[in-house]
């Protein structure tokens, strides 16, 4: 059995950059060059990225808790609903945001003298524990290291309506398990954030993960546990009027450090690198774009394994189709679907 305490269970990424004390903040700072910076075309302005260890710098804003004379906290935005505003911050627009606009998954937030206020806040204080042991998913033991408090959620409502991804990401609690080290750029206070790698119709893709509405998917994310997060409307569904969009994590893909095919929870939990999870949709195409990924969580068959069906998969389409060809189903061998469990993952590239 493995115990992982504060550490990254699902990327590699946090290992490499730690190991050179500073060497994140170091790289991060400057503008990556060469053929790998061209390759990466990186969505929110906001964003620098660093892809020789696979992170992300964020500018760091400040508001308080509960009152203007309340805790204060760090958080940092990836998404708009509005798009003049999403342009303004160099952020993503995602006008889907606004359809859980009212619903228990947004936070209305006020400016109080000029100070921004949320009603709720995250405790960063806890210890992230996952166990497992060589059989990979599900671990033995999986704990989250940051939980909202009631009513917590990353989506804020702002008086003028405009729906912001808004993550909390440090108080005097701790930090987030995502944000590894901090940064100042031209005058800016910045955090500098573990990336995911995954797959959106076969590009590779490098996103954050925030929050999620699961103990376990957040613990396996290293994200705050955010239950209120699947009051977001639209489960199952990726139309204009849902605020989610899907998410299929193969739970038990082939493994192997060296196998071109390896992908899957299994594969992470034993270590081997990020599960390569496949997405919906991306930034690029606002009117379908919610960072609110909507779990599909994706088993190979005994049928499919026998066969040799069990590739690395990179189209959620693709998904689609093998679910109704009979060769993967949902966790509980039933068909394959949405269930329940939404995870906050904006995505910062695509190749």
């Amino acid at each position: 059995m493995r115990t992982f305490k504060r550490a990254v269970a699902l990327s590699a990424a946090l290992s490499v950059a730690l190991t050179g004390g500073t060497l994140a903040v170091a790289l991060s700072a400057a503008a990556t060059t060469g053929d790998e910076a061209e390759k990466r075309k990186v969505f929110p302005d906001s964003a620098i990225e660093n892809t020789v260890v696979d992170t992300a710098s964020l500018p760091l804003y400040t508001a308080r808790i509960g009152s203007v004379d309340g805790p204060e906290v760090e958080y940092v935005v990836l998404e708009s609903s509005q798009k003049k505003d999403a342009r303004e911050r160099g952020v993503n627009f995602s006008p889907k945001l606004a359809n859980a606009a009212g619903t228990d998954a947004v936070q209305l937030a006020e400016f109080v003298d000029g100070t921004l206020v949320f009603p709720a806040g995250v405790d960063f204080s806890p210890e992230l524990i996952v166990a497992d042991d060589p059989a990979g998913f599900p671990p033995e033991t999986a704990e989250p290291g940051s939980i909202g408090e009631e009513g917590y959620t990353p989506l804020v409502q702002l008086p003028d309506g405009t729906v912001l991804n808004a993550p909390q990401v440090a108080n005097s609690t701790g930090d987030h398990d995502k944000l590894i080290a901090r940064e100042n750029v031209d005058g800016v206070e910045r955090g500098v954030f573990t990336e995911t790698e995954g797959f959106y119709e076969g590009h590779e893709v490098y996103y954050l993960s925030f929050d999620a509405s699961d103990p376990l998917i957040a613990a396996l994310e290293n994200a705050t546990y955010a239950p209120a997060l699947n009051a977001a409307p639209g489960l199952g569904s990726n139309e204009e009027d849902s605020a989610r969009s899907g998410i299929a994590p193969i739970v038990n893909g082939q493994t192997g450090v060296d196998n071109e095919n390896r992908q899957g929870l299994n594969s992470a939990l034993l270590g081997e690198g990020d599960a390569l999870n496949i997405v919906q949709s991306i930034p690029r195409h606002a009117d379908e774009w919610s960072p609110l990924w909507d779990v599909h969580a994706t088993v190979w068959t005994e049928a499919a394994v026998a066969a040799g069906d069990n590739v690395l998969q990179d189209d959620f389409a693709d998904i689609a189709e093998l679910a109704e060809d009979g060769l993967v189903t949902s966790l509980d061998g039933g068909a394959w679907r949405a269930i329940g469990i939404v995870i906050n993952c904006p995505i910062i590239s695509i190749d």
